[in-house]
């Protein structure tokens, strides 16, 4: 089976395509120019150039010959002024993508979402992923969507974001007082979901929540990241209130850590309510603390 993959340039991407791979797929990326070297195995990929906004007709030129879809492209916080919208990279993409596999013939389609996407979310972030489903939904593929949560693992953007504040100082900002709940889930867990669904008939037509087996508080995560680290750290506390207003007037700027609508959503927690894909797929849930510590000492 040949599989046409868009996001494969990101953290989940190389590491779904080396599990495709693995598994003996064929796999095609939709990359931008100039972005090839963002591909870990780029070698064993066969690469489509291109953006998802080029036209429905050359994103299905590009999928001759696929027999499935898998649709990664998402981001975590907008800037509108350059056109990164939740509204253009969540929905728009999605619907660029499923167009292109109906005029392409492909059926089966394989779709990333996040976990706490539902009707009526607070975030701007989830209510475009909501609205990307619904898409997908009624569009009479063959679909399977995943909502994954927090994602961890080699070269993620999460955990080792506070490595590198806690190497550089044992004082860490935590945004009100730190209670909200996480539940991570490892990367590779993450890709034997997607790998193994192409193979599975029952996950066609249903959401699977991707979270981790633990739930943890803000405050865990950062005291379990540090005893990684060997370090110490104390946690300053900032009130929400303070930080709301810093994001309204800071977060168009690349170098402010939080906008408003990340803000939203880390205070509401990020849990899911089931787990049975892992009884489901067969895979064995990774413990964060230990996940972690493949990976942490070097980055």
């Amino acid at each position: 089976m040949k599989v046409f993959v868009t996001g494969g340039t990101g953290f989940v991407g190389n590491h779904l395509v080396n599990a495709l791979l693995d598994d003996g797929y064929q796999v095609r990326c939709l990359v931008r120019p100039g972005s090839e070297k963002k591909l870990a195995r780029r070698h064993d990929v066969d690469i489509w150039p291109g953006d998802i906004f080029d036209g429905q007709d050359r994103l299905a030129d590009g999928m001759e010959d696929c027999q499935a879809v898998i649709h990664l492209i998402g981001i975590i916080r907008e800037f509108p002024r350059k056109g990164i919208t939740f509204e253009r990279l969540h929905y728009q993409a999605a619907v660029q993508v499923v167009n292109a596999a109906q005029a392409a013939g492909i059926k089966r389609y394989i779709h990333m979402s996040s976990l706490g996407t539902r009707p009526n979310a607070r975030s701007r972030y989830h209510q475009t992923k909501y609205k990307a489903e619904e898409y997908v939904r009624r569009s009479g593929l063959d679909f399977t969507i995943f909502q994954p949560s927090v994602i961890f693992g080699p070269r993620d953007n999460f955990v080792n974001l506070f490595r590198e504040m806690i190497l550089k100082s044992p004082f860490i900002p935590v945004v009100g007082d730190g209670s909200y709940a996480l539940q991570p889930v490892d990367v590779r867990t993450v890709a034997r979901a997607f790998t193994l669904s192409l193979k599975e008939e029952k996950t066609i037509g249903r959401v699977f929540q991707l979270s981790g087996r633990d739930r943890f508080t803000f405050n865990d995560i950062l005291d379990i990241i540090a005893r990684a680290l060997e370090k110490k750290i104390i946690k300053a506390h900032i009130p929400v209130g303070l930080i709301r207003i810093m994001a309204y007037f800071l977060e168009g700027l690349p170098g402010f850590p939080l906008a408003r609508d990340q803000i939203v959503m880390l205070l509401e927690g990020n849990i899911g309510s089931e787990t049975s894909f892992y009884e489901e797929f067969g895979i064995a849930p990774t413990p964060f603390e230990a996940g972690i510590k493949e990976y942490i000492r070097g980055g």
